[in-house]
Formats: C-alpha cells, sequence, structure tokens
C-alpha cells in the first residue's frame, strides 16, 4: 500500500537527486522515508529580489521540506522481526475433581446412605417389635384384669361339681362360660398328685406319707390359674414330705 506524498512547492520537481523514492527498493527491503529540504539562503546584502511579487523567505528558514513516505505491503513476519512461535500451552490446573475421585465420592456417599438405610430400618423393625409387645402386654393386663375378677364365680362352680350340683340347665352354663373363658388363653391348674411348685403352688398344710418320694400336692383346696404364661393365681394346696 502506497500513501500519496503531500503536496510539494511548485519549484520542487518532485523527484529526489537521485531518483524516485522507491526506486532501488527490493521486495525484501523496510519502507524508507526521504526528506526532501530546499533552503534558500541570501549570500549578500544585497535587497530582496527584484521580482516584487516573489516572497523570499527569511534567512535560515525552510522554505519548502517534502517528506515522502513509501510504504510497501509486507507480511507481518518481515516487518515485525522474526517469526514467534507459540510457546506449548501449559496445563491449566482445573478445579473440576477427575472422573475416578468423583466416583469415589459417589461410592463413598452410597455407602454411607446404604449403612444410614440400615440403621433405620433396623430401629424401625425393633421399634414395631416392641410396640406390638407392649400392645401385647397390655391386652394380656387388661384381659387378666377382667378375669381375675370372675375367678371367685369358677371357684363357686368347682366347689358345686365336687358336690354334685352342677346338673341340667345348670351345668351347661357352667360348661359354656368355661369354655368361653378358655377362649381368652385363661386355664386352670392343680391337681391331687402334682409335684409341688412353688412358684405355683401356696402350701397351705403340711404332712409326712411313706407313699411320696417327692413334696407332692395331696389336697387341692382352690384350683390357681393363669392367662397364657402369666400367673394369675396359685393354687392352695396341702403338701405331703416324704418320711
Amino acid at each position: 500500500m502506497t500513501e500519496k506524498p503531500r503536496a510539494a512547492d511548485p519549484d520542487s520537481t518532485g523527484s529526489a537527486p537521485g531518483g524516485s523514492a522507491t526506486a532501488g527498493q527490493s521486495a525484501g527491503e523496510q519502507p524508507r522515508i526521504v526528506v526532501r529540504d530546499n533552503r534558500k539562503i541570501s549570500t549578500s546584502e544585497e535587497p530582496a529580489a527584484a521580482d516584487a511579487g516573489a516572497d523570499v523567505p527569511a534567512e535560515g528558514l525552510v522554505a519548502d521540506a517534502e517528506v515522502v513516505v513509501d510504504e510497501i505491503e509486507v507480511e507481518a513476519a518481515s516487518v515485525d522481526g522474526p517469526p514467534v512461535v507459540d510457546a506449548p500451552a501449559q496445563p491449566v490446573e482445573s478445579s473440576t475433581p477427575a472422573p475416578g475421585a468423583e466416583l469415589e465420592g459417589l461410592r463413598a456417599e452410597l455407602d454411607e446412605r446404604t449403612r444410614d438405610l440400615q440403621r433405620v430400618t433396623a430401629e424401625y423393625a425393633n421399634y414395631r417389635k416392641r410396640v406390638d409387645r407392649d400392645r401385647g402386654l397390655v391386652q394380656e393386663q387388661a384381659a387378666g384384669s377382667v378375669l381375675a375378677a370372675l375367678l371367685p364365680i369358677l371357684d363357686d362352680l368347682d366347689r358345686a361339681r365336687e358336690h354334685g350340683d352342677l346338673v341340667g340347665p345348670f351345668g351347661t352354663v357352667a360348661e359354656q362360660l368355661t369354655t368361653a373363658l378358655g377362649k381368652f388363653g385363661l386355664s386352670a391348674f392343680g391337681e391331687q398328685g402334682d409335684p409341688f411348685d412353688p412358684t405355683r403352688h401356696e402350701a397351705v398344710a403340711h404332712r409326712t406319707s411313706a407313699d411320696v418320694t417327692e413334696p407332692t400336692c395331696v389336697q387341692v383346696m382352690r384350683r390357681g390359674y393363669q392367662l397364657g404364661e402369666r400367673l394369675l393365681r396359685p393354687a392352695m394346696v396341702a403338701v405331703a414330705d416324704p418320711e
């Protein structure tokens, strides 16, 4: 690209003594700047030129200066110097964790959540067992309270049976009542000839006998009752010890 030179003085010829500013330049040379300075300096004390219409510049001043700038199109590599080699890209440290580390983190978190779930499941299972057990105990206590209130009636039925009074319709009602109470888990114990058990029998009389080899219930004065595994009332018995 060549920029046009600025307008020169009419006296200027438009060319340097040595020829054109661009003459002799090769394609690989740098742009040149040619400055042409035409000075007219007075050499005598004579007055100004006879031509009154001509303007004579002051002594020592530049009458005309022409700056010619020739620009040639060159590649950036030839103008700026040797080609610039890009430095190898440096690895940029990323804050994003590597896939392996991220996978290990996810596995650790999954294991922790699994342990939490197992712990919560076990606690819930224990809670259900505890609630079911407490519910069963409450029901058993409630049923035990009701059945304990009916035990004196059952004692009267046993005495009536011993005397042979449970006959006819009255005997049928007694059997139905005993069967209905048995459905709630009520069971009677204490028979003559049972081994004496201090946890289930209440001994009100003692004697010795050659017919027994261990403490034995030889007489049942009042039968005992239990509700499931729970003892409602011990049996009242007479105990015979071996001689």
